[in-house]
């Protein structure tokens, strides 16, 4: 089978005829789009790397569905509704039981959220995805990481930890949560709710959108708490001060975290694609009920502060000394 062959097989039919904005999709040299009246366009890519991303042994089905979820968290975290996206694909043979596993997770989340595929490219070598997603938001709307104000609540949604837990379980953290994409994991992990979170991450797009118009500042949590702030913080020329105790965690975190552990892998697993919001004291309980209405909880986990730097407390108020910073691909 030939590279246009399996585009046509496997990935014409994620651009149903009746999508938005869609002039011309896959089958030319390039997508002709049109972005909704009165909004602008926002543009993500990421890069998944099997071994470094995944496991190895990841199932093709959850592969697929990770690979535009990463994605879709970007534009969730800037209040972004998602139109289309773009797939290039390494591939180191066209095995077509694994392309039909990962197009279907791909097309299963895609259809969720009204994504259409509109073109990309294939190519033979080491597998990797790459997907480059493409979004709209009214003019002037979109949130972005820059507007941090001193006395604003720092709040995440969902839970933290799970997915770095499920990492460490299956052999990835080689001396520490810094350590969580390490290539060396090879082994699968056991617990179903640690694993749906690594491997079929929820992009929170309903909360994104609730929090247009409420937040100042937001972000994704992809490499970790500690270090992701740490960007808005830089952005927006604030510092902040995070409650650990606070942080929130599921039923099956709390219940095999090991209690060491349990700070480095929420603060920084990373792999929790979950959105960091910083919200006025006047728009917090807008901010919580409308999260509520989207499905997932807000927790407020620390305050912004004049004073630079990110600074790290223990339930008795005493300052937490452990280092504790995000992943880093290039780190040495």
């Amino acid at each position: 089978m030939d590279e246009f062959a399996l585009i046509r097989r496997h990935f014409a039919s994620l651009t149903p005829a009746s999508t938005r904005g869609v002039t011309l999709g896959i089958g030319d040299d390039a997508a002709i789009l049109k972005p909704p009246p009165g909004h602008e366009l926002l543009m993500t890519t990421d890069t998944l790397v099997a071994g470094r991303h995944f496991p190895l042994q990841t199932a093709a089905f959850d592969i697929g569905w990770k690979s535009l979820a990463v994605n879709l968290s970007d534009l969730a975290a800037m209040g972004a509704e998602p139109l289309w996206c773009l797939l290039a694909l390494t591939l180191p043979t066209a095995d077509e039981a694994w392309l039909s596993g990962f197009t279907a997770g791909l097309s299963q989340l895609a259809a969720q959220h009204r994504v259409a595929l509109v073109g990309g490219d294939t190519t033979r070598g080491p597998l990797s995805i790459t997907i480059t997603a493409v979004g709209a938001a009214p003019v002037g709307a979109a949130l972005r990481r820059s507007g941090a104000r001193p006395g604003d609540h720092v709040c995440v949604t969902g839970t933290l930890g799970d997915a770095a837990l499920a990492l460490m379980r299956g052999g990835f953290i080689a001396g520490g949560a810094a350590d969580a994409r390490s290539p060396c994991a090879q082994r699968l992990i056991d617990d179903a709710e640690l694993r749906a979170r690594l491997d079929r991450p929820i992009p929170r797009l309903a909360a994104g959108l609730a929090l247009r118009g409420l937040a100042h500042a937001a972000l994704d949590l992809s490499d970790g708490l500690a270090g992701d702030l740490q960007h808005v913080l830089a952005a927006s020329g604030v510092g902040a001060e995070i409650d650990a105790a606070s942080l929130p965690m599921s039923a099956a975190f709390a219940r095999q975290a090991p209690d060491a552990d349990r700070l480095a892998l929420q603060a920084a697993g990373g792999d929790d694609y979950e959105l960091c919001v910083c919200l006025p004291e006047s728009a917090l309980a807008a901010a919580t009920a409308a999260c509520r209405d989207a499905g997932v909880t807000l927790t407020v986990i620390g305050r912004i502060t004049a004073e630079p730097g990110l600074r790290w407390r223990a339930a008795s108020g005493e300052a937490i000394t452990m280092n504790l910073s995000g992943y880093q691909h290039f780190h040495d």
